[in-house]
């Protein structure tokens, strides 16, 4: 049968068995340093292998593969002792209460999840802004920040919260210099940072993979006006080039002083 299943680039993988770890089937192994699917009918497509790799190495893919085998899984995971099999029980019933009814597990919204607690996918809600007053009877700033993670290295390639998002690309320091950057720029848009100086990595192959395969409106590029932020610009617009979409986009760049530049 084609169905979704994941693939794991070897390039990619560092080694550090976070998927390993993550995965409640037990379909990924280490095998000479290396994360491996062990076996198709082990992999139930949910993906909690995903936000656990640090290097993005996994991607699910359509393929023929044989169809997810539960009983097949808890036979290997008896075999495999200790309380491998406890955790995928409890991982399937928390699966089960996410997912909204009429929906597939693919679906729901948040996924059970034991990789790093910095790398796990979430939207958040905010109070009315209205409700949050401060001591003195002012009014207390509330955060726009509305999913995890942020950082452009830890965030996913595909999250639900990306799904007809207003994407925004910032780099790190912008937050601190310019005062009113949660109401001016995070509020009603997907937030993604990086420094290309101080991560010392090009980000445009997975700024690229977000925006070609996901439902993204429009992209915000907010930038130092320092010279080494040009890295962060530069990634960004190769990688509305690379996706072969055509979505607004804007460069905004803020002084050292906090003020914009016109």
């Amino acid at each position: 049968m084609i169905r979704k299943i994941i693939q794991i680039d070897e390039e990619k993988c560092n080694g550090c068995g976070a998927c390993a770890n993550a995965c409640h089937e037990g379909a990924i192994q280490m095998i000479d340093g290396k994360a491996r699917l062990i076996r198709d009918d082990y992999c139930d497509g949910l993906g909690d292998c995903l936000p656990a790799c640090p290097t993005d190495a996994i991607h699910f893919i359509e393929r023929e593969a044989a169809a997810y085998d539960d009983d097949a899984v808890k036979e290997h995971l008896k075999k495999k002792g200790g309380d491998a099999l406890k955790r995928h029980l409890d991982a399937k019933e928390a699966h089960k209460h996410d997912t909204p009814a009429g929906k597939s597990s693919h679906e729901e919204k948040t996924p059970a999840f034991t990789g790093c607690p910095g790398q796990r996918i979430r939207s958040i809600m905010h109070r009315n802004e209205e409700s949050a007053t401060s001591a003195d009877n002012g009014t207390a700033p509330v955060s726009q920040l509305s999913q995890w993670p942020v950082q452009i290295k830890l965030a996913p390639i595909n999250a639900p919260y990306f799904d007809g998002a207003n994407l925004l690309i910032a780099a790190d320091c912008t937050a601190y210099a310019y005062a009113d950057f949660h109401n001016r720029f995070i509020r009603n848009r997907i937030t993604l940072i990086g420094c290309p100086k101080l991560d010392a990595v090009d980000y445009t192959e997975k700024l690229t993979s977000i925006i070609a395969g996901n439902d993204i409106k429009s992209v915000t590029i907010v930038r130092m006006e320092v010279p080494c932020c040009g890295g962060l610009e530069y990634a960004a617009k190769e990688a509305l080039k690379a996706s072969g979409k055509f979505i607004p986009w804007q460069v905004v760049t803020v002084n050292i002083d906090g003020s914009l530049q016109e």
